[in-house]
């Protein structure tokens, strides 16, 4: 047999040799790369289906991950995997979006309570290293074999051919040792590593949307009062967005989003830069002045992408393993955590040899993998038009279209709510405010498009050197 997995979490993550004799220390039934709640989530649902789950993290919980706003869509969720009480622990109750712009001397709520389906009216903000890690040690009790501090480095998906057709994973530990794994299923939750996508060379860039982020978090910020406590803002300013997330140990996470181009041109250290960000926004400003930032601030790329397909023989590729996109509307835990609902119960079906409806299930996975980032994209892609700002600033609910668009931002879009109807009409109408506001829609566009250039030749340039 194999020498044991090293660097596993004695207190948190079992050994191979205290596992019941159902579960073979290096021949589990699916391996899982990736702690962040993907991963976990599968993990957790398929521990409890009653297989043999392996689950690898790279990193040591708690670790620091950015993203730390749910969407409402989370709650049945966390309530499935039986966390909810958990994490309302952790978290600040968020009922809505407030929207900012400098163009308006008014600010423009969206509450979720106002969505077509009334029953998810809050979600939460999270501190990232203590949710991620409620999830991961939840899944550790329900059974599946978890361990810290190991990198799966390669995934041979041929290494079986001929014999009992099992993947071969191997994998590099915090301490240098190196193990081999050969599960029955490999499920790729590795984030923006995308370990998988990377390996088949199937990533693909998308070509009509980059930006960067630049976030800090801070101390002694304005937050707003009552319910409007814990709601995420939006400050538009001339060169993209930033976030506003109040936490619930009192400080608050900032970040801009702009085009990398934008990020390539300053001259001062991050935290700097982000001050001198920051006094671009006015209304950001003064919420700030009596703030104090926590930690230096930290720079990201936040290029969007996706794979040519989302699952193959004997593997799945889930969550930002298989697609990203900008996080202005917080879709990334909620698409992260339903692709791994919709992937366990395909690959149940496909351990207990049920074909056909592993099939059917698989089909189904591809279909949601392909629908949530395209509904999020399409608001994501013009959220600089003056367009959007019109109608966001300036809300109407005709034909009940408002609250379709409330109902996405919640992430209602994979029940049988009928928001599409709705959306198409909220389409038109921002097509129809383009034609009015056509000047500066194009000049909107065209710098829109000469930054998405010019950081796709920094981009290039940054590879040939």
């Amino acid at each position: 047999m194999d020498k044991p997995m090293p660097g596993s979490s004695a207190a948190t993550s079992a050994s191979p040799n205290d596992m019941p004799q159902s579960f073979n220390s290096q021949s589990p039934d699916v391996l899982i790369i990736g702690g962040g709640p993907a991963g976990s989530a599968a993990a957790t649902i398929l521990a409890e289906r009653g297989h043999d789950v392996v689950m690898l993290e790279k990193a040591q919980h708690p670790r620091f991950h950015i993203g730390e706003s749910l969407l409402p869509m989370n709650m049945p969720l966390f309530d499935r995997l039986g966390v909810r009480a958990e994490i309302e622990k952790i978290g600040i109750t968020k009922y809505g979006v407030e929207f900012v712009s400098p163009w308006h001397d008014h600010t423009s709520d969206l509450v979720f309570a106002d969505a077509m389906d009334k029953s998810f009216p809050f979600s939460f903000h999270v501190r990232r290293s203590e949710f991620d890690e409620v999830l991961f040690r939840h899944a550790a009790k329900r059974g599946v074999r978890t361990f810290e501090g190991q990198r799966a480095t390669h995934v041979d998906m041929d290494a079986g051919k001929g014999g009992d057709e099992r993947a071969l994973v191997k994998v590099k530990a915090s301490d240098g040792s190196e193990t081999e794994w050969r599960p029955r299923f490999v499920i790729d939750a590795s984030g923006r590593d995308t370990l998988l996508s990377n390996q088949f060379g199937i990533k693909q860039r998308n070509p009509d949307h980059s930006s960067a982020a630049l976030f800090g978090h801070f101390t002694g910020a304005v937050r707003g009062k009552g319910r409007r406590e814990g709601n995420i803002t939006i400050f538009w300013f001339d060169h993209g967005w930033f976030w506003y997330i109040p936490l619930r140990d009192g400080t608050v996470s900032v970040g801009a989003v702009a085009s990398p181009a934008y990020f390539k041109n300053r001259k001062s250290d991050p935290s700097n830069f982000l001050m001198e960000t920051i006094a671009l926004v006015p209304r950001l400003a003064d919420r700030l002045k009596d703030a104090t930032m926590v930690e230096p601030a930290t720079a990201t790329g936040n290029f969007s992408y996706n794979s040519a397909y989302c699952r193959g023989e004997r593997f799945a590729m889930i969550g930002d393993a298989y697609a990203f996109v900008d996080p202005m509307f917080s879709s990334g835990v909620f698409l992260a955590m339903n692709s791994a609902f919709e992937a366990a119960t395909a690959v149940d079906f496909w351990l207990r040899g049920e074909k056909k409806l592993a099939e059917k299930a698989f089909r189904q996975f591809e279909r949601v993998m392909g629908h949530g980032p395209k509904m999020f994209s399409w608001f994501i892609y013009r959220i600089t038009s003056p367009a959007i700002r019109k109608i966001f600033m300036q809300p109407q609910n005709v034909w009940r279209m408002q609250e379709a668009v409330v109902s996405i931002l919640a992430g209602d879009i994979f029940r049988n709510t009928p928001v599409g109807p709705r959306l198409l009409g909220f389409k038109f109408i921002y097509y129809c405010s383009c034609l009015t506001l056509l000047p500066q829609a194009i000049k909107t566009w065209a710098w829109r498009r000469r930054n998405h250039k010019e950081s796709l030749a920094a981009v290039a340039a940054e590879a040939v050197d």
